[in-house]
């Protein structure tokens, strides 16, 4: 199985949207800041210095993650991965979130990357804290109304 990994086109937009609507639907309720951004991935992530990733198979998108700035202190927040159902079980994700973290670390040199999450999602957080993110205090004006954890992984 080979991966590719693509950037940010205008044209990938309904892939961004639609890959990560599924899966905020099928566990949670999608948040006015979820569809304001996934709906604007140009004008909320790309046009802030922030970078949309793409994982390819057989030149079909099957998989989505962000790097999205978070005010102008300069912390980026990993957001809105998604992997499609069908694709579930092959470690996309995985490869999806090595590929930002790699990027993140030798290409912006960023010191550190934080993420939201929810402990709902089991699988997620193994993955996250198999790539070596730690759970920290959730601020009381998070962004997310579902977030009962943050994580961050300092470099």
């Amino acid at each position: 199985m080979n991966i590719e990994f693509d950037t940010f086109k205008p044209e990938y937009t309904t892939h961004f949207y639609s890959l990560n609507i599924e899966w905020l639907k099928t566990f949670f309720v999608v948040e006015p800041f979820d569809e304001n951004v996934l709906s604007n991935p140009e004008t909320y992530i790309i046009n802030k210095g922030g970078h949309i990733f793409f994982a390819k198979l057989n030149n079909t998108i099957v998989g989505t993650v962000a790097l999205m700035p978070i005010g102008n202190n300069g912390q980026f927040e990993l957001t809105k991965m998604a992997v499609s159902t069908t694709h579930r079980g092959l470690k996309i994700g995985q490869k999806l979130l090595e590929h930002c973290i790699n990027f993140a670390k030798h290409t912006m040199k960023l010191p550190k990357l934080i993420l939201y999450s929810n402990t709902k999602l089991e699988n997620a957080i193994y993955i996250y804290k198999k790539f070596g993110f730690v759970e920290i205090p959730v601020e009381p004006n998070s962004p997310y109304k579902r977030s009962d954890i943050k994580m961050e992984l300092i470099f």
